[in-house]
């Protein structure tokens, strides 16, 4: 599990408060360190919804959301833990064992339903997350859409593709 080359990807802080969602880039730590991403989420401050979206390398994509009494986590693809340490994390903070090497089948791992008392049944994350022929990010826009904040995580991207 170790990561020897930089790891690229997408680490986005969400925010809803007063009704208004709030997209933010999160530090790049964020995107190897677990420990780093649920910090800086707890950090802010807010009476509504916070959360994370991770996409990493374009291979997966983790939700985090920390709660009072720990983190709500979701990783898209459990065999991520074989290749990133990050996944590793997320599947031992679960307390989840990782999948065999040679097992190349697709599983998330953690809570489906970690968004949807904001839009998201488990039932449609697991529709997102089987759906192999897109990109983490292209998934997490979905995942944006469906909660409502479809248009403030694209002009994210966007700023940060420039």
């Amino acid at each position: 599990m170790a990561e020897h080359e930089p790891v690229s990807g997408l680490a986005v802080a969400v925010v809803r408060e007063d009704g208004r969602w709030r997209c933010g880039s999160m530090d790049t730590s964020a995107l190897t360190e677990l420990d780093a991403a649920i910090t800086e989420l707890r950090r802010m401050r807010s009476t509504g919804a916070v959360f994370g979206m991770l996409a990493v390398d374009d291979e997966f994509f983790i939700l985090l959301r920390p709660a009072p009494g720990g983190v709500a986590l979701m990783l898209s693809d459990a065999a991520a833990a074989l290749d990133y340490d990050i996944a590793a994390d997320v599947l031992d903070l679960l307390r989840v064992d990782p999948p065999d090497e040679d097992d190349d089948e697709l599983w998330p791992a953690g809570d489906l339903g970690v968004l949807a008392d904001l839009g998201l049944p488990a039932a449609e994350l697991q529709v997102i997350v089987d759906d192999v022929d897109l990109y983490p990010d292209e998934q997490l826009q979905m995942i944006a859409s469906r909660c409502g904040f479809g248009d403030e995580f694209a002009r994210l991207l966007d700023q940060l593709q420039q």
